[in-house]
């Protein structure tokens, strides 16, 4: 087995990367089986995002703090533990924004599009899916919108449920919700379109977050499910993804 290996900048990741290399050598991700990945969380989403053109599987080790898509690290039998992971195949949100000054973006989340207020007052947000009037008003600090692999990060801090790996939803969830202020979120179908206007985009700035890549003065958002990217996570058996929201649940 060809096997990559990438760390983040951590010295804890770094010092793993280079006894692994003296154990099991390395390849460019382009010639690679599986790459594996040691870091955190946010590393684990930075080398999916770089390396989703490749299609092959990422098997990542924690050397971070929480590591909730990363596997426990052990430099031993790294490659039978990659042929014996099983996959998990996660399907992107893409984000499309629209500024106050009239420029566009796209970007990309693996996780969560998220809104937030950029400055001194609560954001005012209309929310449309499929082209249907929702939520004429949602007062708020923010609101995001998450896939069940990102289910346990942002929007679980936010209040919003956990969601099984293999369903086919997203959770809109708010951030410190003002007005309504009862307003729970909502369970909304994986194809779902998803748009956000923002009300006073000057008077009341908002940013757009896609896994920490972030656009400003933003004045609407678009998102919507990407199923022909298709990102593939490897874990050790009885250890994936829909065990650790079930035990996260429990926690």
């Amino acid at each position: 087995m060809k096997i990559a290996l990438l760390a983040s900048e951590t010295r804890v990741a770094q010092d793993a990367l280079k006894d692994l290399r003296v154990q099991y050598g390395a390849v460019d991700p382009t010639e690679a089986d599986a790459i594996v990945a040691l870091g955190g969380d946010g590393f684990m989403l930075q080398t999916l995002h770089r390396n989703q053109h490749l299609t092959i599987p990422v098997y990542g080790m924690n050397c971070g703090t929480v590591g909730f898509l990363m596997n426990s690290y052990s430099a031993d039998g790294l490659e039978q533990r990659v042929k014996d992971a099983e996959e998990t195949v996660i399907n992107p949100l893409e984000m499309k924004v629209k500024c106050v000054d009239g420029s566009e973006h796209k970007e990309l989340a693996i996780n969560e599009v998220s809104l937030l207020r950029a400055g001194s007052q609560a954001a005012k947000l209309r929310i449309t899916v499929d082209g249907k009037l929702r939520l004429s008003e949602l007062v708020c600090d923010g609101a995001l919108l998450c896939t069940p692999a990102g289910s346990t990060a942002y929007n679980y801090s936010a209040h919003g449920p956990i969601l099984p790996i293999d369903s086919d939803v997203l959770a809109l969830t708010s951030v410190a919700a003002f007005r309504p202020r009862r307003w729970r979120g909502a369970l909304l179908p994986k194809m779902s379109v998803v748009r956000f206007d923002v009300l006073e985009a000057e008077k009341r700035p908002v940013m757009a977050d896609a896994d920490s890549r972030s656009v400003k003065n933003v004045l609407s958002v678009e998102i919507q499910s990407k199923v022909e990217i298709k990102h593939k996570i490897l874990f050790d058996p009885g250890h994936g993804l829909e065990e650790r929201l079930i035990q996260e649940q429990f926690a």
